[in-house]
């Protein structure tokens, strides 16, 4: 199990931005919509490249390299050429620090 790690303040990143740090060894790109945070792994399912630097468009995030579309909220697939979701991470706020963890293997 995976403990709680500090990722950035929560008034550090504007709605629309992302930052990508290291969670036990895994990428895991944080993104801040309307206030609120969300983490997924910062990779694309279609083949395995980062996805952070994609655009995103609402709360979807479009792959820089062939347009695949995920939901940042979920990290499901909206859109091929990806067919598999990317994992998901839970998000939560402690004294004013955004904080992932990896609950993968829980």
């Amino acid at each position: 199990m995976s403990d709680w790690i500090d990722v950035v303040d929560q008034n550090a990143l504007a709605n629309g931005e992302n930052i990508v740090i290291d969670v036990d060894g895994t990428d895991v790109a944080i993104f801040k919509i309307d206030d609120a945070f969300y983490a997924i792994e910062d990779v694309c399912t279609h083949d395995g490249a980062e996805i952070a630097s994609g655009i995103l468009e609402g709360d979807e995030i479009i792959c820089p390299r062939h347009g695949a579309r995920f939901c940042v909220k979920t990290g499901a697939v909206t859109s091929p050429p990806a067919y598999e979701n990317i994992d998901c991470f839970p998000v939560r706020i402690e004294n004013g620090k955004v904080q992932v963890r990896d609950n993968r293997w829980d």
